[in-house]
């Protein structure tokens, strides 16, 4: 009988786990009244601050032709605005309200503590080791 491919084994345990922490977090934001797309974007305005249209699709991951739809759905909900770059008409700045700075001032500190639970029971080397080799995986999968 031959040994099981490890690195298959690792590809589905990763992937597996990846879902499992979608979910956690997809349950997390729904009691706000978002969907994990709108929750990343609001977090990347959090964190650092006003940015171009253009480049919140690359930061979180998701189609340029969906962030439109996404700042849409957030502008409604009147947690960001948009403003236009006075140096390049073709940019488009998108940045918190204040509606949408006090929503996060009240959950992000929520959201931290249920990621924390998550990892709750794993050492700080653990996470450490792990983030590296899944930054290796990452980079040896772009190359491939």
């Amino acid at each position: 009988m031959e040994l099981p491919n490890l690195n298959l084994k690792a590809l589905t345990v990763l992937v597996r786990a990846t879902d499992a922490l979608h979910e956690v977090i997809k349950k997390d934001v729904a009691q706000y009244g978002l969907n994990p797309t709108e929750f990343s974007v609001l977090e990347l305005l959090y964190h650092q601050g006003q940015q171009p249209i253009q480049l919140i699709g690359k930061k979180v991951l998701i189609a340029s032709s969906s962030i439109t739809y996404v700042v849409d759905k957030l502008e409604a909900k009147k947690y960001v605005i948009r403003k236009a770059c006075p140096e390049d008409r073709r940019v488009t700045f998108t940045e918190l309200t204040n509606e949408g700075r006090n929503l996060m001032d009240s959950i992000f500190p929520e959201h931290e503590k249920t990621i924390d639970e998550v990892f709750q029971g794993i050492e700080k080397q653990e996470i450490e080791a792990l983030i590296e080799s899944v930054k290796k995986i990452g980079y040896q999968a772009k190359d491939s």
